[in-house]
């Protein structure tokens, strides 16, 4: 398992990126969707671009290891706020599983925050 040290931390980095880069990207297409779909949260419309910003900007920061504990700490926090916000409704199963997936994605960003990118980064290449 030592062998593996160095690339773990990368692979676990880029999985949990993808999630944000891919959902930032197809929202592009459907800003109107998504608006209406916030709104019906209480939550401003105009706020799909700073979303859509940190989903696609922090899941590539995270991705590559530039500024990984940053990065892992805006999209933990965005992540939390999400799981607040829009997956609350424990009665439907299918938003049960949302919000713990959420909760499981932070957790994913803590280890980012607290043990950094790892070996394969920019954050270790210029250390």
């Amino acid at each position: 398992m030592d062998s593996l040290k160095p690339y773990l931390p990368t692979a676990g980095r880029i999985l949990l990126a993808l999630i944000f880069i891919l959902a930032g990207l197809q929202k592009l297409p459907a800003i109107e969707f998504n608006v209406g779909y916030m709104e019906m949260f209480g939550v401003p419309g105009i706020l799909i671009w700073p979303t859509v910003v940190v989903e696609i900007v922090g899941g590539l920061m995270l991705a590559i290891g530039f500024k990984a504990r940053w990065a892992a700490g805006v999209l933990a926090a965005f992540t939390l706020a999400a799981a607040l916000i829009f997956h609350t409704n424990f009665a439907d199963a299918m938003e049960a599983t949302s919000f713990l997936k959420n909760l499981a994605m932070t957790g994913g960003m803590f280890y980012v925050i607290a043990y950094g990118a790892g070996a394969l980064s920019v954050d270790a290449r210029k250390a």
